[in-house]
């Protein structure tokens, strides 16, 4: 059985009929390949045996918990599909148990780190001192940071905005996420004018003014890399005095919902606002409104202490 192309043959479906992003994509291609090299004969005529052996295998070379579990998520979808398609008659993950695994919190930031944050970017785009290259960096970096922590979109989502974005300066837009369904996101002021401020600086640049993309680049996609923004939120953190390896994209991006729970935002509209189809991974954050109840009866109860 050729394991090769039925692995080709279930990214094509993936892509096609859910939809699934590039980077789902590429995940899934790294997840079914390691697994197929590692198992003899290939993944698609593996036995449950061989697929057990293969999961202590990653085990023992230290993957954790986590990592296990999204690989024999892969495994299993694989095997679904071929299933599915008439291509085994059996499928033998249905006997094979997922990893234990905790639920870490996600990390996030305080306010008062994301404020320092936020105008340590605001006072770097507003330095007239810097050159033409830093200056143009520094505006875009401060676009991007503002639009993050007031959206709390995807770091995929965001690097990718078309410019119309900006170019209409609404109080809200509208975004395609994963699964490729649309929501509303909201801007605040504060964001519309730092894209405004990127979008004039960005139109004196010949290479980047007929650009679709808010954000353009000399790449592939012809957007700003998720790399190159997250090597740039860690240089900003540093200058602001903030541990670099405590921020990210998706600490932001965990912050922006953090932060609307703590103020009293419903765990339902934070859930729409972040585009999770299901409520179970919005109640992550579920330990935010428990420290927001407890605040509430201490603060407001007769007989707290």
């Amino acid at each position: 059985m050729n394991s090769a192309a039925r692995i080709e043959a279930f990214l094509e479906m993936m892509s096609a009929e859910r939809g699934a992003a590039e980077n789902t994509l590429s995940s899934y291609r790294r997840d079914l390949e390691d697994a197929s090299d590692a198992i003899d004969g290939g993944l698609a005529g593996a036995a449950p045996a061989d697929i057990r052996a293969y999961l202590d295998d990653i085990a023992a070379r230290g993957f954790a918990p986590t990592s296990q579990a999204r690989k024999l998520s892969a495994i299993r979808q694989f095997f679904k599909f071929l299933y599915a398609e008439g291509l085994r008659g059996d499928d033998p993950t249905g006997t094979l148990d997922s990893p234990k695994k905790g639920r870490p919190l996600p990390k996030t930031m305080n306010e008062a780190d994301t404020g320092r944050l936020i105008d340590r970017a605001a006072q770097e785009a507003g330095d007239v001192s810097l050159g033409d290259g830093d200056r143009l960096a520094s505006l875009r970096l401060h676009a991007l940071v503002e639009v993050l922590y007031a959206t709390g979109l995807r770091v995929s989502e965001l690097v990718g905005l078309p410019v119309t974005v900006a170019q209409r300066d609404d109080r809200f837009f509208m975004v395609r996420g994963k699964g490729d369904k649309e929501r509303m996101v909201p801007l605040s002021a504060k964001a519309r004018t730092a894209m405004k401020a990127w979008l004039a600086a960005r139109a004196r640049v010949p290479a980047f003014a007929d650009s679709p993309f808010l954000f353009p680049a000399a790449s592939d996609s012809g957007y700003l890399s998720r790399q190159v923004f997250a090597r740039d939120l860690k240089g900003l953190a540093a200058r602001a005095g903030i541990a670099s390896a405590k921020i990210s994209p998706h600490v932001l991006r965990h912050a922006f919902a953090s932060h609307l729970l703590q103020n009293g935002a419903d765990l339902r509209a934070v859930q729409q606002l972040l585009g999770h189809a299901d409520i179970s991974t919005t109640q992550i954050y579920t330990h935010v409104l428990e420290e927001r109840l407890v605040r509430l009866v201490n603060d407001h109860h007769p007989l707290a202490d």
